[in-house]
């Protein structure tokens, strides 16, 4: 395992990050595992030198958080993992039950710790930008949450880059903490947090973790399974010829170095100049060993490519543009995986 420090801070953490999305109950969605079915995943990835554990408390409306809290304090000693929850959504109906209220994050960084059986936790996040609350309230809430103890660390997930700039601005004027992450998706089919998200974050000494690096399960080239079929959101997503063609990019120079497509997948977004790390949600340890043979293989010139030239621009994939798609373009292939070239 390869570890980095985040950001500017002193927190180390592997460069391979447990993604938790998939643990909990099956009551919540069709392809969640429950507790049995977890713990042999959460072992292997611990065994393998993760000490870097995502979660949400609405993943799984809760159940989650439970589930993994009680694999984890099973597995591991408290101080030896970096955990990572995040608040927004919520886990029940309510008017003041989701968002970034005061109340709302008071109450849910109370609610997380007792799920999770802990006094803290490393990294609290965000879990996307509230445009309903005044920036100030959410920052003042999360500095709070850090100085009371709760919390070491805070965090920011998928927002726009002005966004970003206004928590940061907020925080330096009131002397708060700072995130110290910026949780994006970014893949192969996915890269307009390119243009202005990661370079801000490289700017402003902001570490970048990587979720849904196969793009929702389209690159590892099973797009009928249980998850697909039954999260719209993959459909919103990655439904137009671009993001097809890419996957058979994928597939192609997975073919010809013998691999699986997760790992070419994996491991352009590893090797991307832009990530200290990457999300893994294993349904499998097998699938897990694919991420981590992608952390020891690079692709060449070649092969990147070949990956890379289907892509052109897409709106951005957000809570503010959801379903609003760019027809995109491709480039010509080149020799060495041209129909005529590519490996069958």
């Amino acid at each position: 395992m390869k570890y980095i420090r985040l950001g500017q801070s002193g927190l180390q953490v592997s460069r391979l990050c447990l993604g938790t999305m998939n643990m909990g109950t099956p009551d919540w969605k069709p392809w969640i595992f429950d507790e049995k079915k977890s713990e042999p995943i959460v072992k292997h990835a611990l065994e393998s030198g993760v000490n870097f554990i995502d979660l949400a408390d609405f993943y799984s409306a809760g159940v989650g958080e439970e589930v993994v809290g009680r694999i984890l304090k099973r597995l591991a000693r408290r101080e030896d993992i970096v955990v990572a929850t995040k608040v927004g959504y919520g886990t029940r109906d309510g008017i003041n039950a989701s968002g970034h209220s005061r109340k709302h994050i008071m109450d849910s960084i109370d609610a997380s710790l007792k799920r999770l059986g802990m006094d803290y936790v490393d990294i609290y996040m965000l879990h996307f930008y509230d445009v309903n609350t005044p920036v100030e309230e959410v920052m003042c809430a999360m500095n709070d949450i850090v100085r009371s103890g709760k919390a070491r660390y805070i965090g920011v997930s998928t927002m726009l880059t002005g966004q970003l700039a206004k928590i940061l601005m907020a925080c330096e004027r009131n002397g708060w903490v700072k995130p110290i992450n910026m949780q994006l998706q970014l893949n192969c089919a996915y890269r307009e947090e390119e243009r202005e998200m990661i370079p801000f974050c490289r700017d402003q000494g902001i570490g970048v973790s990587v979720f849904s690096p196969l793009a929702r399960g389209l690159l590892t080239g099973e797009a009928q399974s249980t998850r697909n079929q039954t999260d719209f959101f993959t459909q919103q997503m990655y439904s137009d010829d671009a993001s097809f063609d890419i996957s058979h990019s994928v597939q192609r120079v997975a073919q010809a170095r013998g691999v699986s497509n997760a790992q070419v997948a994996q491991s352009w977004v590893l090797h991307h100049p832009g990530v200290d790390c990457m999300l893994v949600g294993a349904d499998t340890t097998e699938q897990f060993d694919s991420a981590l043979a992608a952390l020891e293989a690079p692709l060449d010139d070649e092969e990147r490519y070949e990956l890379e030239r289907n892509y052109t621009p897409c709106d951005v994939i957000n809570d503010y543009t959801s379903g609003k798609r760019i027809l995109r373009v491709a480039r010509p292939a080149r020799e060495a995986f041209s129909l005529k070239g590519a490996v069958a």
